[in-house]
């Protein structure tokens, strides 16, 4: 949440009253707005694309509890433990047979040139995501075990204080 303070001009009030200090405090709390977001407009709208980004989808079944979330574009999963000498075409071969992989990131060593150990694999539909994950967790590339989660994840809702012991 940010805050933000718009005078409105009205700037030269408070600088005459430099003896009544907690009265310009207050005087500033009325006028700051709260909104929550980024990239709002200036009546205070979010911008179309952020809101959609910000509304990212999450499993169709159990929407109250933890669990996968979508991004933008699909269902991404992580995949730990992946050997360094792994090429992308080892990690596509592997997760191919579970649907078609809209996108796959290895990340490398700027130094050494080889993998950092982990991959990202981004699938269209989660039913596919969920298979791959399911099945390829705890599974080998290169006689390396290799682990398959979420790579987004939506926190349990947290029940808020209300004054009650």
């Amino acid at each position: 949440m940010s805050d933000v303070l718009d005078l409105q001009g009205e700037a030269g009030e408070f600088e005459d009253e430099v003896e009544d200090d907690e009265q310009n405090v207050n005087k500033l709390k009325e006028r700051v707005k709260r909104r929550k977001g980024r990239g709002f407009r200036g009546d205070g709208t979010a911008r179309e694309d952020i809101r959609d980004y910000e509304a990212m989808e999450a499993d169709a079944g159990d929407q109250s509890g933890p669990g996968p979330q979508r991004s933008v574009e699909g269902w991404i999963l992580i995949v730990t433990g992946v050997n360094e000498e792994a090429q992308e075409d080892d990690i596509h071969q592997k997760f191919a047979d579970y649907g078609e992989i809209k996108n796959l990131h290895l990340n490398l060593d700027r130094r050494t040139g080889f993998l950092k150990g982990y991959a990202l694999v981004e699938f269209s539909s989660y039913a596919e995501a969920q298979k791959a994950k399911n099945e390829l967790n705890n599974s080998t590339i290169f006689d390396q075990e290799i682990k398959v989660d979420w790579c987004f994840v939506k926190e349990p809702k947290r029940r808020g204080f209300r004054g009650r012991h």
